[in-house]
C-alpha cells in the first residue's frame, strides 16, 4: 500500500494552529515593545524639559546672575564671571562648587555649554545675561534652528559663538545669525544638516563680514561652490 506525499505534512512545520498561536504572540510582543519604545521616548522628552525649566525660583531668591549660573553648573557646563579668570565647571558626576554664590549681581561673560542637553526652552536662563562674549555650544544634540533665532537678545554683546558639531542645525537656522552684528568668532564646522555647506560659508561671510568664520569637516571645495555661485547669477540674467 502506497501512500502520496501530497497527503504527508511537510516534515517540521509545525499545525495551522500552532502558526496561528505563534504570530499571535509575536504581534503581542510586537505591540508591547513598540508601547515599551513610546514610553522610553515619552520619559526622555519629560526628562529634558525638566532639566530645562526655567530657574525662577532661584531668580527670586539669589537674583539674575547666579540663577544663570546654577542653570549652566546644573547642565554640567562652564562659565565665567565678567572682570574674573577663574572658571567654574561641573564635573562627569555633576558636582561644583558652591563658592559661585559668592558672585552675587556679577554678569556672566564667557559660557560653554558644549555636549550638554541645553535647547530652546532652556535658553532663557540665559536671556538676562546681556554682556555675554562668548557662548560655546559645541556637539549640543538639541540646539535648533529655533535656538539660533533666539540669539538675537545677544545681538549687542556676543563676540565669539560655537555651534560646531550640533546635528539639528539647518541652513535656514544659520540665517538668523545676521542679528548678531557684533560676531568676530564663528565655529560652524561639521554640521551634518547643512547642505552646500561651501555655499554657506559664502553667504554667512557676507553676511557678517567683519566675522571670522571657521568650518572645517567638510568635503566640499570651496572654488566649486564660488563657480555654482557664478553660473546661477549668470543664468539669472539671462
Amino acid at each position: 500500500c502506497t501512500v502520496s506525499a501530497q497527503m504527508l505534512p511537510a516534515v517540521g512545520s509545525p499545525p495551522p494552529c500552532c502558526q496561528a498561536t505563534l504570530l499571535l504572540f509575536l504581534t503581542q510582543r510586537f505591540y508591547d515593545v513598540e508601547m515599551l519604545l513610546s514610553w522610553r521616548s515619552q520619559l526622555t522628552r519629560n526628562q529634558l524639559q525638566k532639566k530645562n525649566v526655567y530657574y525662577g525660583y532661584t531668580q527670586r531668591f539669589y537674583g539674575l546672575d547666579i540663577a544663570s549660573a546654577y542653570f549652566i553648573l546644573s547642565l554640567k557646563g562652564g562659565f565665567r564671571f565678567a572682570g574674573q579668570s577663574e572658571w567654574f565647571y561641573a564635573d562627569q558626576k555633576g558636582k561644583f562648587s558652591w563658592d559661585f554664590l559668592n558672585h552675587k549681581d556679577t554678569p556672566l561673560e564667557e559660557v560653554d555649554m558644549s555636549y550638554t542637553v541645553i535647547n530652546y526652552r532652556g535658553l532663557c536662563n540665559l536671556e538676562s545675561q546681556r554682556s555675554l562674549r562668548t557662548l560655546k555650544l559645541r556637539g549640543c544634540p538639541e540646539v535648533d534652528d529655533w535656538f539660533l533665532a533666539r540669539l538675537h537678545v545677544f545681538q549687542d554683546s556676543l563676540e565669539e559663538l560655537d555651534i560646531s558639531h550640533c546635528p539639528r542645525i539647518t541652513t535656514g537656522g544659520l540665517a538668523a545669525l545676521r542679528n548678531l552684528k557684533g560676531l568676530k568668532r564663528l565655529d560652524v564646522s561639521s554640521l551634518p544638516g547643512i547642505s552646500s555647506p561651501g555655499l554657506v560659508i559664502i553667504l554667512l561671510e557676507e553676511m557678517l563680514p567683519q566675522c571670522q568664520i571657521t568650518a572645517t569637516g567638510y568635503d566640499y571645495n570651496l572654488n566649486e561652490a564660488e563657480g555654482e555661485e557664478e553660473e546661477e547669477h549668470m543664468q539669472r540674467q539671462r
